[in-house]
């Protein structure tokens, strides 16, 4: 931090990332200077063979060549270990040692040539050791060559060059402010365009249709509104985040045990309704994992799911599995009826049909509970992944409550998509008519359950009984009047430091501030920082205390937090500064009642050891910063919720899937 520049362009990397790279090349180089070296002193005066002289030259040359490198190299890694994130000023001679270095990769290309025509052309009658070590050194420096290539690639910014002729000009206090914005202007229409350029190539199997092509646009316009404001690299953000996991530890750790981590819950959630709605959540959560259909079904059953779902996949497709849409083998329907233990004619509708903006969903009836159930599938394809990203907001007009009223627009989409096949196709007119006194249910996790909320949302006027349980929803999802309003009739559930659940644009928008702030104060290097953070991620031990450049740069008595605020805005900011109002995301909330399981301790250190959860009613505030931890991303794991969810309810928590209640006969699916 900031970007190193070479060449006239600001490259994805810093000055301080050379370590561990120019390390293992040096670690390479000295192995392979010391094997020529030894060839050479075991073989001198005895190389007897048709080019001697060339390959007495050539080793001669290459040890040299080697030597000059492996010094350049050293000077690298020595001088790139100086200083910290923030004070790169002991790493001003890198850009001098990288041109160095790139020059030494001339005479290298030259001598790979060089070798590979001798040991095609001179070789013959050679000692056979000169020829294999002629022949591994020309190998090893086509490798060395294709991977540098392959860096260069890597960490090769498109907006390099805009970038930092923006920081210069930035720099020149004279500059009219006209003329800032315009260069502005024009880095951010540029970002936008490379960023829609790489979703494209990311997804070029699904861009043909004109829908996709906006959410693109959109997209990339979001990605780059939020990348190009900082002058981090991808190991500063890294380093940072390592940095803010052990400050998290560090203050829970430091916290009084008997303090209430939760706000205090209203006087309607008492125990009885928490255990009420504990079990309710689990009994649906089932169907919400059905919905993801054969592969989590597989991956939650590694030894018998496949064994049981191949002897009733590609069955000759019987009149009753006409309500099956999408599944042309029936392995989705199949997984289905054994995860929630129906029958097949329980099933009203089923659609795996999926774009984006439109995705998969079921509707069945849920005998035990009396409810006709609609169950939303998560997050299963890049369609649905494009979904999650369309993060704008977008109203949602909803007589009777107060307040704007805006959800998360790609939801807000898909949820409209399952709201017209509802309603227009007479899916729930079907339902209601087999079983009239039943009472609907939506459900779903992450994306299916961000989906089933605004959903339930639109169909709460004509089902004013609905009831609604998203498990890991996604964060940014709705407005404050609309998440107060939907308290009344959605559950949603959180386990652990699910990511997904803190995940909003404003929420991201804090941590990339509180990762500047924690990369601006730390006076480590950041190799350090990385090491220490690997091994604190791997195999725990106390945080570690972190010195700041904060403390022996106060010569005038101020205050740490105001020393770190004024540090933390000393940084390029391509952004801040000219940002037009509309960048200003609004905060979008969680839905409903939030149900929180945490864990609370574990009986041992086995892969089988028991885990134990309690939970707890919390609120929105709790979910208004990301937590950072090991488990971020595996708390969001549907499997996973729902043993946390067996484990409060059943006496034997690791229970994953009922098996279904119809005959193996009855499973003649598609």
């Amino acid at each position: 931090m900031p970007g190193l520049v070479v060449f006239g362009r600001r490259w994805g990397l810093a000055s301080d990332d050379l370590v561990f790279a120019g390390a293992f090349e040096l670690f390479i180089r000295i192995i392979w200077w010391i094997g020529i070296l030894v060839l050479y002193v075991r073989n001198k005066g005895q190389f007897i063979c048709p080019g001697e002289g060339l390959l007495h030259s050539y080793l001669i040359v290459l040890l040299i060549l080697l030597a000059a490198i492996i010094l350049t190299l050293s000077a690298v890694v020595y001088v790139s270990m100086q200083g910290s994130i923030s004070n790169p000023g002991p790493r001003r001679s890198i850009p001098a040692l990288i041109y160095i270095r790139t020059l030494l990769y001339v005479p290298e290309l030259v001598w790979a040539v060089l070798g590979a025509v001798w040991v095609s052309d001179d070789s013959p009658g050679c000692d056979k050791s000169a020829v294999n070590t002629v022949i591994g050194a020309v190998v090893v420096s086509w490798i060395i060559l294709f991977f540098t290539v392959v860096a260069v690639l890597i960490v090769f910014d498109p907006l390099g060059s805009k970038r930092q002729g923006y920081l210069d000009s930035h720099g020149d206090r004279d500059l009219q402010s006209s003329e800032s914005a315009q260069l502005m202007y024009r880095a951010r229409s540029l970002a936008a365009r490379v960023w829609e350029s790489r979703i494209k190539l990311m997804c070029c199997c699904i861009m043909q249709e004109k829908d996709n092509r906006a959410a693109f646009s959109s997209i990339g316009q979001l990605f780059s509104e939020f990348f190009s404001d900082t002058d981090l690299v991808a190991s500063d953000i890294a380093a940072g985040l390592s940095l803010l996991h052990q400050e998290q530890d560090k203050l829970e750790k430091s916290r009084d045990p008997e303090e209430v981590v939760v706000s205090p819950s209203p006087a309607s959630h008492t125990r009885e309704d928490l255990d009420i709605e504990l079990e309710n959540a689990a009994h649906y959560m089932q169907f919400a994992v059905a919905a993801y259909g054969w592969p989590l079904y597989v991956f939650s059953n590694p030894l018998t799911g496949v064994c049981k779902l191949s002897r009733d996949c590609c069955r000759s497709r019987s009149p009753e599995y006409d309500i099956v849409d999408g599944d042309h083998v029936g392995c989705h329907f199949t997984s289905m009826l054994y995860t929630t233990g129906l029958q097949y004619r329980d099933f009203i509708y089923i659609s795996f049909h999926n774009k984006i903006y439109e995705i998969p969903f079921f509707v069945a009836l849920d005998h035990k509970k009396e409810a006709v159930l609609v169950a939303v599938r998560g997050t299963l394809s890049l369609r649905d992944a494009l979904t999650d990203l369309s993060a704008d907001c977008e109203n949602l007009l909803l007589e009777g409550v107060s307040g704007p009223c805006y959800a998360h627009k790609g939801i807000k989409q898909a949820a409209n998509y399952i709201y017209k096949k509802l309603i227009n196709d007479g899916i729930l007119n079907q339902a209601f008519t087999i079983a009239p006194e039943y009472k609907l249910v939506i459900t779903g996790h992450s994306l299916g359950a961000g989906t089933a909320a605004v959903l339930s949302i639109l169909l709460r006027s004509a089902f004013p009984l609905l009831k609604c349980y998203a498990f890991s929803p996604p964060g940014g999802l709705l407005s404050k009047p609309l998440a107060d309003y939907s308290k009344e009739f959605i559950v949603s559930v959180v386990l652990g430091k699910d990511l997904i659940p803190r995940l909003s644009i404003p929420n991201m928008e804090d941590l990339k501030r509180r990762i500047l702030r924690m990369v601006a104060n730390c006076n480590k290097p950041k190799y350090q920082i990385l090491l220490r953070g690997c091994w604190y991620e791997v195999f725990g031990g106390n945080p570690d205390d972190f010195p700041t450049e904060l403390e022996s740069q106060n010569p005038h008595g101020l205050s740490l937090p105001i020393l770190a605020e004024r540090r933390s805005t000393s940084y390029h900011s391509l952004a801040s500064e000219d940002a037009p109002s509309h960048l200003q995301h609004q905060p979008l909330y969680l839905p409903g009642r939030i149900l929180h399981i945490v864990e609370e301790s574990t009986t041992g250190r086995s892969c089988f050891s028991q885990l134990k959860y309690r939970a707890v009613w919390s609120s929105e505030a709790s979910f208004c910063s990301v937590l950072i931890g090991p488990k971020m991303i595996a708390d969001h794991m549907p499997d996973l919720v729902l043993k946390a969810l067996n484990s409060l309810t059943q006496d034997s928590p690791f229970i994953f899937c009922p098996t279904p209640q119809n005959d193996e006969s009855n499973l003649n699916v598609i």
